[in-house]
């Protein structure tokens, strides 16, 4: 059915049922914005949207080709001399127009974009997001919802009570009373969790106790909330040492504590001893919280949700969305074992959520989040877990882990390669080339850094780098590969060995260019005083 046409100046718009205006409503104040086309909302918002979709798509389309790799080749500056041409002035006296303006900024950013649907984009916890959950973003995007009060997100709030709900009782299927809240991701979720876990606590300051293996989230939460500096306790092999916890443990006993795991850490996906860490964790009456901002998603699996066996002990669990979950960013989530945790959060601002419209039935949502104004983002997760449920998620999660794991063997059978001792971690693969341990440790390392940023200049590759422990108990730098596309085979990846190997050889006989210089000017150096006894 064709859109009804735009009213005229003065004329009442035409009445379309439903929620839509009567034929007696008087024009809004913001009437004249519509008929000018400039709104995303209201009945007339798809059509003002779909010119302007079209624009952003071939942009998008062509940019990508343009690029012709995960990322533009030149490195920064040659990225922001391209972005610049394009984009300024950002605030020019009078505007270009809609069309120019997003046909030159989508081209810029998408021309210099690292784009992790490339099989060769890698790097880090950064996934191609659904097809499906972009669409759903455009929704939630054109209605613009604020999740801080039901007058503002009707619809919306239940969407988000729905997906909340679903996802506590993934991580607490046992508990009563689980929820969960909306959050900006890991390290906002990490906040809130040490700050509920600061107010359950009694008789002294809040005692953070988590690993060497981390995220800085948990570091910075800490001070943020004005707790002591956290206790680390010593890994091995990557993962929480429990006989060390329960060691230090013991020492902090009077304390009130909480103990922080990791499920998924972000350089080498391992994934704590959950089951003896929440048992020592409970022999000291210490609270639990588990960050599994990566590691989550794995529940989705029943094949790999074992791998998580533990995580129902914790209070507060971290679970991210925008990593092993296809969101576009941002999608966190921070469930808890008994939704009375959340009351700390709650909040009382007349204009938000009176007490006599509480007491009428109207929801209050200004006490799930720490934040004010907040996007739908349980929107995109919505329609995504509608879309492909519980087992449709569970297969994108195998594959990668599958992929990985394949990805694995291919580096550990290459001859100029050597895998990472100790296995694939979820998704993460860490390798480096033989040809960097031919040398001593610093220039090796100095090998594996220069490859990264070579293929990083030219636009071929984005691989991570991560610093961890090798077989002989050394720490060493590794090239990361964080494997999280939904779609790419093992076939895909490969090419990256090939580029890895040239930029390799390049960076090995650079090394030995720059050793000879330095051999040279170390051989000048002890000659010269010679030479200086030896003249007139």
């Amino acid at each position: 059915m064709p859109p009804a046409p735009l009213p005229t100046p003065g004329e009442r718009p035409v009445e379309r049922g439903g929620l839509g205006a009567s034929a007696g409503t008087p024009s809004s104040p913001g009437a004249e914005g519509v008929r000018g086309g400039l709104v995303a909302g209201g009945a007339q918002g798809p059509e003002h949207l779909r010119p302007l979709t079209a624009i952003v798509l071939d942009a998008l389309g062509d940019a990508a080709l343009a690029r012709g790799g995960p990322l533009p080749a030149g490195g920064p500056e040659a990225v922001e001399q391209s972005t610049r041409a394009l984009c300024s002035p950002v605030l020019p006296e009078e505007g270009v127009g809609p069309e120019a303006a997003l046909g030159d900024v989508v081209r810029a950013v998408a021309e210099g974009a690292a784009d992790p649907a490339d099989p060769a984009c890698v790097a880090h916890l950064h996934c191609p997001p659904l097809a499906v959950a972009v669409a759903a973003d455009l929704a939630g995007a054109a209605l613009n919802p604020s999740m801080d009060s039901w007058d503002q997100a009707p619809a919306a709030g239940v969407i988000e009570e729905l997906t909340t709900a679903a996802l506590a009782r993934l991580v607490h299927p046992a508990a009563p009373a689980p929820d969960a809240i909306i959050t900006s991701g890991g390290t906002e979720s990490n906040l809130v969790a040490l700050l509920l876990a600061r107010e359950r606590a009694a008789g002294g300051p809040l005692r953070v106790v988590t690993g060497a293996n981390a995220h800085h989230s948990v570091h910075r939460a800490a001070w943020m909330l004005g707790l002591p500096a956290p206790t680390v306790v010593a890994c091995s092999k990557g993962r929480i040492d429990p006989a060390a916890l329960d060691r230090l443990l013991t020492g902090l006993a009077g304390s009130p504590l909480l103990v922080v795991a990791t499920a998924g850490t972000t350089d080498e996906g391992r994934i704590d001893p959950l089951p003896e860490i929440a048992r020592i964790a409970e022999r000291h009456t210490a609270q639990l919280h588990v960050d599994a901002a990566y590691g989550g998603p794995l529940l989705f699996s029943e094949r790999l949700a074992p791998q998580l066996a533990g995580l129902e002990h914790a209070a507060t669990v971290t679970f991210d969305l925008h990593k092993l979950g296809w969101q576009p960013v941002a999608a966190g989530v921070l469930a808890v074992a008994d939704a009375a945790m959340l009351g700390p959060l709650s909040l009382r601002a007349d204009y938000l959520n009176a007490d006599d419209d509480t007491e009428a039935g109207l929801p209050d949502l200004l006490g799930r989040s720490i934040r004010t104004t907040r996007r739908p983002d349980a929107l995109k997760m919505a329609v995504t877990f509608r879309a492909l449920g519980r087992r449709g998620l569970g297969k994108l999660v195998e594959h990668c882990v599958r992929t990985a794991e394949d990805f694995g063997r291919a580096v550990d059978a290459h001859p100029r390669f050597r895998l990472r001792p100790g296995g694939i971690g979820i998704s993460t693969v860490l390798f480096r080339p033989a040809a960097a341990d031919a040398l001593p440790d610093e220039a090796g390392d100095e090998v594996v850094a220069a490859v990264r940023r070579t293929l990083l200049a030219e636009g071929r590759a984005v691989l991570g780098r991560a610093v961890a422990e090798d077989g002989d108990g050394r720490s060493r730098l590794w090239l990361k590969a964080t494997l999280l596309h939904p779609d790419a085979t093992t076939a895909d990846l490969l090419p990256l060995l090939d580029l890895v190997t040239a930029a390799a050889d390049r960076a090995v006989s650079a090394s030995a260019a720059d050793r000879g210089v330095s051999e040279a000017s170390a051989a000048d150096d002890t000659e010269a005083p010679e030479t200086e006894r030896l003249s007139p």
